[in-house]
């Protein structure tokens, strides 16, 4: 691997961005979610048999009780305490995007710290797939950064090689894992092809670019499903390629692929973490600006082919090999192409079982070099003292490494038996003594997608008489079938994704249903801006409904007119069942349920605290409470861009150039040689003197002739 310095800087840069987004996304959505009469309110009750402890351990076993604890500490109540984190997290991470200073190791500790506390108090809203892959790679960012003391570097970096190969290897298990269990799920739109065109209108949150793709060819979109699955069973495997040319077309094909996904799928910070990640594989050489190269040697010449050819072989093969597994032949006088599965789940499940074992063991040494590189670094420090400091930093933080690669082992073989059952036990114990913290986890993104065409979509319904009933909107989420599908990125918003997943299931399977239920009944504006925050856009904004229901119904992309022209509906949907039957405030039916989910207890109602923490709290909530979540974080990276503007203009000298330090000279062990006496004039004759004079001080000379200055 070659030098890693600015591809580690993308990855930390990109990881701020990403915390950035991710704090400020659940603060604007916090009072609906977790405040006061919200969705999953956030109760003062402490657990018991945790008095006494630390504050770390009372932080890992608890974090709602720390949180709570500083909430009264400062004057706030709980609701309060979540938003402060929140700020924090978004202004700190916001500071680590434009000042390379606070892209340290404790920064981003602080970073992981902040939301494995907001995860834990929010475990049931805050379970999306991005959360748990924001925690492991927010976990790595502070093996990856540089410890910094006092605004001065503590590291020596002679161990970032070992630490950065870390998200390489997560990168590995994030798309690998996710093309395996695609197949491993006997999914059937993955084996016949269609997976595509499915995913296209029953992902989370579609948009409008998903519909216009929708109506490209089938033959076109089966092509697309076995891209897809090339790009994440097939390329994956040159993650760890010696040739870095065969690493850099791997991220590139990941690049695209994740575009290309976050055009139809506003999956944001899923795709922003995967393509931090890939920064993996990439080095110095590659990203910053090509220099010219001296002439090569004939030996060089020699590798350098040979290289070449690797190369193009094994693109080669690859193309071939997803020829001949899916059987893609061109129909040149129809202009199409055909594809389909040439193999059989036993096959692939018995391919499987090697490659797994195959996989774990070329990560095994890919690892191993990176750590004996490392140590022949460490010990290559001239000086016995700085040379000690940097074997001690390559111990411990060879032992990191290899730790997390270990235990990452144990999720990643989960997908196949026989490979789990050659984990070592001392493994899985030290897996299951890390899996509350959410330091490694299992990806398989996308594994199951339903038979059939469509969507599950629920729609609410209000009504004032049980006679009369209006369709409540929402923003984001499928449901006015008029209403193009939004761009959202890159907001997360919660609320519709989990209703997507409450749309796979059933009423008493998800309860913060009934919260978000209890709320609309109760009018609480709140709950009602995580739907609209335009009063004009929601039906019920004057005068609360006095009964609500919820209908299932099979949502599908409508098709493109034959004059070409845009849609006129871009949904059509048909009634599946009830999914909840009309309710009320008082229903013994709706009681029973946020009896059973613990949601029937009243809410502490506090009057306006006096704190300066507290009215801070409110004034900034005042003014962003009506703001769309997409405007606040466009707003941020707006800011973000315009810092980094400004710095780079300011970095420049008046010519146009960037002012670059000169470098220091480096020091040397022997003496000094002395200057000669300025009265002694150097041997030669005067031409030879002259030219052997360097560039620099000649140049006065020359702008000092008349033919100069005219």
């Amino acid at each position: 691997m070659g030098e890693i310095r600015v591809p580690r800087n993308m990855f930390l840069w990109s990881m701020a961005i990403v915390y950035m987004l991710a704090f400020s996304s659940l603060y604007v959505q916090l009072p609906g979610l977790h405040g006061n009469g919200g969705v999953s309110p956030v109760r003062p009750a402490e657990p018991p048999g945790l008095t006494g402890l630390p504050l770390l351990d009372l932080m890992l076993a608890s974090p709602r009780t720390v949180l709570l604890d500083l909430a009264r500490a400062w004057g706030a109540d709980p609701p309060q305490a979540l938003e402060l984190v929140c700020l924090a997290g978004a202004l700190l991470a916001l500071g680590a995007a434009t000042l390379a200073p606070l892209r340290g190791s404790l920064v981003f500790l602080a970073l992981w710290c902040l939301y494995f506390s907001l995860s834990q108090v929010g475990r049931g809203l805050l379970s999306s797939p991005w959360d748990g892959l924001l925690l492991e790679a927010g976990f790595l960012a502070v093996l990856v950064a540089p410890l910094s003391l006092l605004g001065r570097q503590v590291s020596s970096g002679r161990h970032d090689p070992m630490t950065f190969w870390l998200t390489r290897w997560l990168l590995f298990r994030l798309t690998f894992g996710s093309g395996v269990a695609k197949l491993a799920g006997h999914s059937a739109p993955w084996w016949n092809l269609s997976a595509v065109s499915h995913m296209l209108e029953s992902q989370a949150s579609p948009t409008a670019l998903a519909w216009w793709a929708a109506q490209l060819p089938s033959w076109v979109l089966r092509l697309g499903t076995v891209g897809v699955l090339v790009s994440q069973v097939l390329v994956p495997l040159l993650y760890f390629a010696p040739i870095r040319c065969l690493r850099i077309t791997a991220f590139y094909v990941q690049l695209v692929h994740q575009l290309l996904s976050a055009l139809t799928g506003n999956l944001t910070v899923l795709n922003l973490l995967t393509v931090a990640l890939g920064f993996s594989l990439l080095d110095t050489e590659h990203t910053m600006s090509k220099k010219k190269r001296a002439a090569k040697t004939w030996g060089q010449t020699l590798v350098w082919v040979l290289t070449l050819l690797v190369e193009l072989g094994v693109y080669v093969l690859i193309i071939y090999s997803a020829t001949r597994l899916f059987q893609i032949d061109v129909d040149w006088e129809a202009r199409t192409v055909s594809s389909k599965t040439a193999f059989t789940q036993q096959q692939f499940g018995d391919v499987l079982r090697t490659t797994m074992g195959s996989t774990v063991w070329i990560a095994v040494l890919s690892l191993t070099w990176e750590v004996v590189g490392a140590l022949l670094s460490s010990l290559c420090v001239r000086g016995f003292f700085w040379k000690l400091w940097a074997l001690v930093q390559w111990a411990v933080f060879a032992a990191a490494t290899v730790a997390m690669f270990a235990v990452s082992v144990v999720p990643y073989t989960s997908m196949e038996p026989w490979s789990s059952s050659k984990v070592l036990p001392v493994v899985k114990r030290a897996h299951e003594w890390v899996k509350p913290y959410q330091l490694v986890s299992s990806y398989a993104l996308d594994r199951q997608l339903a038979a059939g065409r469509g969507r599950p979509e629920l729609v609410l319904e209000g009504s004032r008489d049980q006679h009369t009933w209006t369709e409540i909107h929402w923003m984001y989420k499928p449901g006015n079938v008029s209403a193009p599908p939004p761009l959202v990125a890159p907001y997360e918003a919660r609320l519709d994704w989990q209703m997507w997943r409450a749309a796979q299931g059933q009423a008493q399977e998800s309860p913060w249903f009934c919260g978000l239920v209890l709320g609309l009944l109760q009018g609480n504006k709140n709950v009602e801006r995580l739907l609209q925050t335009d009063p004009s856009q929601y039906a019920f904004s004057e005068e609360r409904p006095a009964y609500l229901r919820a209908t299932l119904y099979q949502y599908q992309f409508t098709q493109q007119d034959p004059d070409g022209s845009g849609p006129k509906q871009w949904w059509r949907r048909d009634f599946v069942k009830d999914f909840c039957p009309i309710v009320y405030l008082g229903d013994p039916d709706l009681q029973a349920m946020l009896s059973l989910h613990g949601l029937d207890e009243e809410s502490p109602q506090s009057g306006p605290s006096h704190s300066p923490l507290a009215r801070l709290l409110a004034l900034l909530r005042g003014h962003l409470e009506t703001l769309p979540g997409p405007h606040v974080q466009w707003a941020l990276l707006a800011t973000v861009a315009t810092i980094c503007v400004l710095k780079c203009l300011l970095s420049r000298g008046p010519g146009g150039r960037a002012c670059a330090a000169p470098p220091a000279e480096p020091k040397s062990k022997k003496a000094k040689t002395p200057a000669a006496p300025a009265s002694k004039a150097p041997a030669g004759p005067p031409a030879a003197v002259a030219a052997r004079a360097p560039t620099v001080e000649r140049r006065p000379e020359v702008e000092r002739s008349p033919r100069r200055r005219k």
